[in-house]
């Protein structure tokens, strides 16, 4: 696949480079791409190196086409996730360690993947656990998606804080997120969706030195629209990617619907 061929534009929007491909597939390509040669760069300055992962309907062909490029240095990485759901049981289809198991970890070997137990017994102290092994990991790269009400991670307009002095927090998902959830069909109603998660604050994503954002799918074109469009604030979490020195929003053309005017051609 020529990746220079597919993609259809390019928008640079404060440091944020958002690149736009035809589909759903060609996006992850593209994004699965820029990790695969980011994790080859940093297996060769590091005997190891962290990468966080997203979940959800945005990632599974990022990480569908991550899984099958030959010669990752897998083994040198050590792997985190963004969030997790509390009480969520790991049987439970939209348990993120069910979801990592099935569609990373059961594909490639990692030398650790360390998992977020939403169903512990005190959600504080994995929070204080998860935050400490995180930061003596330094993670190096996050592979992120963007929420319909702008949310990174679990961080939804309520409880983001671009100044966050928390690593890791238990969080209450607020009803847009709840909804989403259920439109991806991960549940069946929104008061099935667990009211809580754990979450990386947005701190802790902004200090990882490169972030590739998969965002297919026309739900996500009006939020796409704000987060290029208004001023960096909570009200829309994802604006404060425009700050961060190195990050690529990969879009498909529906995702880029409401984009049209800005969207430089290639």
């Amino acid at each position: 696949m020529n990746l220079v061929e597919d993609k259809v534009g390019h928008i640079q929007s404060g440091r944020m480079t958002v690149e736009v491909y035809p589909n759903r597939r060609s996006l992850g390509v593209a994004a699965a791409r820029a990790a695969a040669q980011a994790m080859k760069q940093l297996a060769a300055e590091r005997e190891e190196f962290a990468v966080i992962f997203a979940t959800g309907a945005s990632q599974l062909e990022t990480l569908d086409a991550l899984t099958q490029i030959e010669d990752l240095p897998w083994s040198q990485v050590r792997g985190f996730h963004l969030d997790e759901y509390v009480g969520l049981p790991i049987e439970h289809p939209a348990s993120f360690r069910a979801y990592f198991r099935k569609y990373l970890t059961q594909k490639v070997k990692m030398k650790e993947f360390s998992e977020i137990d939403g169903t512990s017994r005190d959600p504080d102290q994995t929070c204080r656990i998860y935050a400490e092994k995180l930061w003596a990991a330094d993670p190096q790269l996050c592979l992120l998606g963007i929420g319909e009400n702008g949310h990174l991670a679990f961080m939804d307009p309520d409880v983001a804080d671009f100044n966050d002095p928390q690593e890791v927090k238990m969080v209450r998902l607020d009803a847009a997120c709840r909804e989403q959830q259920v439109a991806e069909g991960w549940f069946e109603a929104p008061g099935d969706v667990p009211e809580s998660a754990i979450s990386l604050t947005i701190p802790t994503m902004l200090r990882v030195p490169k972030l590739i954002v998969s965002v297919p799918g026309g739900r996500k074109a009006k939020i796409m629209r704000r987060t290029l469009d208004e001023p960096i604030s909570t009200s829309c979490p994802a604006t404060i990617l425009r700050t961060h020195p190195d990050v690529t929003v990969y879009l498909d053309q529906e995702s880029a619907a409401e984009l049209d005017g800005i969207i430089a051609a290639r």
